[in-house]
């Protein structure tokens, strides 16, 4: 049996008709152990957000699996009574609006009692009451009789979220799918729910995928995990943090941390930028023959990198690159023969 608590075996997902058919997500392979943060990052429209939907069931696979403790969730051995709502109950989202993902006509308390009589995590409405004051004051809402009674459009952006953060905690999951849990919110408030964010991990042991376009958040977030950089629907480098924050493999990778501010205005001005040779991302309509990256990249040989599409390959110290240029300088030429 698999290690990992959740996993996601080459996963593709289209949209579409068959006259114009978009692959949002391509052959996309990683899995997370519990109680481990892998971050998923990369541009606005790489895919990040349909992989964490397919990881957290709202979006079923056009092709691949996703396995939940070992059992493939959509496939036959995983449509039993019991193991659907085991992962229903063990998966669960923080969407990234608040503003759109509260329902507006119900209150703060109706929000998060109503998982919990549902599935019978309380037997009354005064349990209920204790049971979201606890959660209330878990994610930093208090004096819960401020909260409890008002409805979404009371509460600032920042509260919301953290609502949106408690309501994911009510069935007691295993694994949280953060999708940019922290991007519409001021950035004085990114830190303290990020510190709440993590408090649940020591304190609960919750498995995360943290998905967000913010190497800063990324590092400050996952220092202890892993990073999967996406492009156009695929992973092309994934590795440890502090591995991929120090040293970068695949040039998108180097692109992107290039473009990270420092704190010292200095360090940010005089900062050497990886120069692209395009900053147009190619469009899901007509995606470029071979590495898809290539029409951007410093390191671009003709001849492969416009011919055959790398393949995400292990590069040693748990470390997964898909790239020509790596392959070859640390497999040797004959990796992308």
């Amino acid at each position: 049996m698999s290690d990992y608590i959740i996993e996601a075996q080459n996963l593709v997902r289209r949209f579409g008709s068959r006259k114009s058919l978009v692959t949002a997500v391509d052959n996309v392979s990683f899995g997370i152990e519990e109680g481990e943060v892998v971050c998923l990052v990369g541009e606005s429209g790489c895919g990040k957000t349909t992989t964490g939907k397919m990881i957290a069931g709202l979006l079923k696979p056009t092709e691949g699996r996703v396995r939940y403790a070992g059992r493939d969730v959509w496939g036959d051995n995983g449509r039993s009574k019991e193991d659907r709502k085991a992962y229903r109950l063990g998966v669960q989202i923080i969407h990234q609006d608040p503003y759109a993902s509260l329902n507006p006509s119900h209150t703060i308390f109706k929000i998060l009692s109503t998982p919990l009589l549902h599935h019978r995590f309380v037997q009354n409405r005064a349990e209920a009451i204790e049971q979201v004051s606890e959660l209330l004051t878990r994610v930093g809402l208090s004096p819960v009789e401020d909260f409890i009674t008002k409805y979404p459009h009371q509460l600032s952006g920042g509260q919301r979220q953290r609502v949106s953060v408690a309501r994911a905690l009510t069935v007691k999951p295993k694994v949280i799918v953060a999708d940019e849990a922290v991007s519409m919110v001021d950035v004085s408030l990114r830190v303290s729910l990020l510190d709440i964010l993590g408090s649940l991990k020591r304190d609960l042991g919750v498995t995360y995928l943290f998905i967000t376009h913010d190497l800063a958040v990324a590092k400050f977030f996952a220092w202890a995990g892993r990073i999967a950089v996406m492009y156009v629907g695929s992973i092309v480098e994934l590795a440890s943090t502090p591995q991929l924050v120090n040293d970068p493999l695949h040039p998108y990778s180097k692109a992107l941390l290039s473009a990270v501010p420092e704190a010292d205005p200095e360090l940010t001005r005089s900062k050497e930028r990886l120069q692209l040779r395009s900053h147009d991302i190619p469009s899901l309509f007509a995606l470029p023959h071979g590495c898809r990256f290539h029409p951007r990249c410093p390191f671009f040989m003709e001849g492969l990198c416009d011919v055959k599409r790398p393949d995400l390959v292990p590069v040693g110290n748990g470390r997964w690159v898909a790239c020509h240029l790596v392959a070859r300088e640390i497999l040797g030429s004959d990796a992308v023969a």
